[in-house]
């Protein structure tokens, strides 16, 4: 499912990766890229790949922290609220 030199790498091709996968992909891309035995026209495609892998990382994160929700106890009762970045502190 990896787009390799010479291949179209297609954001839609790419939103079927995991994230766990995603992030090895980048540190072969960087490990590939650190080499420079690449060509320019290869290195820049292999760059490319890189930041579409790292925006569809940032968009899973983004997303993943939208949807987590916090387990507040109010009243006795359990209700999950929406997860606010340094958001609401639960009270004792």
């Amino acid at each position: 499912m990896w787009c390799f030199v010479g291949e179209n790498c297609s954001v839609r091709s790419m939103k079927k990766i995991k994230f766990d996968s995603a992030i090895k992909r980048l540190e072969e891309i960087v490990e590939t890229l650190e080499e420079g035995r690449l060509s320019i026209e290869e290195a820049l495609k292999v760059f490319e790949e890189g930041v579409k892998l790292s925006r569809l990382s940032s968009k899973i994160l983004e997303d993943a922290e939208r949807s987590v929700e916090i387990l507040v106890k109010r009243d006795g009762d359990l209700k999950t609220e929406p997860f606010i970045h340094g958001g609401p502190k639960s009270k004792p």
